[in-house]
């Protein structure tokens, strides 16, 4: 758990870059992700360097050797050293701000292996925006004082960064809530098994949380080399189509112990994109709208549901990528479950008949308050080719935790650890009638209503009948009620006009 004197810190170095001129909430995250992978490099050799010596021997493929590493974008020669944080550091300001700019950033942009690549191969188009030797020195020392060894604080660290960039009112869209990722990753219990993908991934949120869940429920496996290896790196697949968005998502899986994972630039709706059968759990809040290259879409997405509409597309998509037996939990706008449109039923009626659809959890429409007041869901199904839904457990959530209005300040109510309880447990759903919040309804009325999964086509609202009073009362009680101000005014009238 981040302490406050850490948020203090981070504070202070966001602070600096806006007084520095650096103010778009974006673009600070970006260069913080710089500096922060300057010094994890530095750190990482470091440590290394220090378990080679206790053994007398040399670390094996440095990130820093010894000698002169050539700059291909200044033509010159540089000692390896001063690329080093621990070296920089202590540098003039006026020198350091000179290194970094020129040599330092330069060099992370064209480090492209090891374990460098998840991060170093976005870094093409990456910019060094800070202005002034002055600002960068008080960077530099805020950046220094966060003990970047300690994976649990460093991963609460950026997710604190991330929470500051969405409070900021700009590029909120980039962020789906972290309870409601982590509520969805708890339904989904993720396990060393599983192949985990996100394909609009923006800043890795669900993968994340994914890799925190595992670490933290199979603490004694990822102690065998091969699961540690496996977690490292080819477990966890996520793409995006922002360069900016995968240099801090790489960053963010980083930091929470995925060095290698499998994030690339990729639009995944288009035709390049072939990946078919190949995980067995997708999470995601894909895009709900946006432009689209029609002529690009893949084909074989189309054939499930001939439409343009992204947040189709992409419940298509999770259909193909997905492994029989692979499950899939999505954010879907609520338009999904009740479109009447040729395309909105066949995706449905996919779902229902040619898979298990599992549940539909209907979230409050100020989730994603202060960016959208729109109305979400999310679809929870396993990929089958034949079929398998009986029955689909509605969940109608009342309250996340947070207001549901614009300031979205913490609150008590939160129906979160009930959905969790009750989707671990649906036999028990049985006995629930459709006046309760959750229940679970059988295919054939599924099928009768057009496959439509609005979770208010099923429920029974109870009615109270109000009794009103009798006509004659009313009028009594208007009387006296007149009479009343009628001498309250004659009273006011004798005392002071």
């Amino acid at each position: 758990m981040i302490t406050g004197e850490i948020k203090n810190q981070i504070d202070a170095i966001w602070d600096t870059y806006w007084v520095g001129g650096v103010t778009n909430p974006m673009s600070v995250l970006e260069q913080m992700t710089y500096l922060f992978f300057m010094k994890m490099l530095d750190d990482a050799q470091q440590k290394k360097e220090a378990e080679a010596n206790f053994l007398g021997v040399s670390i094996a493929n440095p990130t820093f050797k010894e000698g002169m590493w050539h700059n291909p974008e200044t033509d010159r020669d540089v000692p390896y050293d001063n690329l080093r944080w621990h070296v920089f550091k202590n540098m003039e300001a006026t020198q350091m701000f000179n290194t970094i700019r020129n040599d330092a950033f330069s060099f992370i942009k064209n480090l492209s292996n090891g374990r460098a690549s998840a991060y170093g191969k976005f870094m093409k188009d990456a910019v060094f925006l800070i202005q002034s030797p002055r600002t960068l020195t008080k960077i530099v020392d805020g950046v220094n004082a966060l003990d970047m060894n300690n994976r649990d604080t460093m991963g609460d660290v950026y997710e604190y960064i991330l929470g500051k960039m969405a409070a900021s009112g700009n590029n909120g869209q980039f962020r789906t809530p972290r309870h409601i990722i982590r509520m969805m990753v708890e339904l989904m219990q993720p396990t060393l098994k599983d192949d985990i993908c996100d394909p609009a991934m923006g800043s890795a949120g669900f993968i994340v949380e994914s890799a925190k869940y595992i670490a933290d429920h199979y603490k004694q496996e990822l102690l065998k080399k091969d699961n540690a290896q496996r977690f490292k790196g080819s477990m966890f697949h996520g793409f995006d189509t922002d360069s900016t968005m995968l240099r801090i998502g790489a960053m963010n899986l980083m930091l929470h112990g995925v060095e290698e994972p499998d994030v690339a630039y990729r639009d995944s709706l288009s035709s390049s994109n072939n990946d078919t059968e190949r995980y067995t759990l997708c999470l995601a809040n894909p895009p709900f709208a946006g432009s689209i290259d029609s002529e690009d879409i893949n084909k074989s997405l189309l054939a499930i549901t001939n439409t343009k509409k992204t947040e189709l597309l992409f419940v298509s998509l999770f259909i193909r990528m997905l492994q029989t037996g692979g499950r899939c939990a999505s954010i879907v706008p609520d338009g999904v479950l009740f479109g009447n449109s040729n395309a909105h039923v066949a995706l449905r009626k996919e779902l229902v008949e040619n898979h298990t659809l599992r549940a539909v959890i209907s979230m409050p429409s100020g989730v994603f308050q202060p960016y959208s007041g729109v109305s979400t869901a999310i679809l929870i199904f396993t990929k089958t080719n034949a079929g398998g839904t009986d029955k689909v457990w509605f969940y109608d959530m009342k309250a996340d935790g947070f207001s549901l209005d614009q300031k979205r300040t913490e609150i008590a109510e939160s129906d979160i650890p009930d959905v969790i309880a009750r989707f671990r447990n649906l036999e028990a759903e049985e006995s629930r009638s459709r006046k309760d919040q959750s229940f679970l309804v059988p295919i054939d009325e599924i099928r009768n209503n057009d496959y439509v999964l609005s979770i208010n086509k099923y429920k029974e609202v109870e009615r109270e009948k109000v009794v009103y009073d009798a006509p004659e009362v009313i009028y009594d009680r208007i009387a006296t009620l007149q009479e009343e101000i009628q001498n309250a005014m004659a009273e006011f009238k004798e005392k002071y006009l």
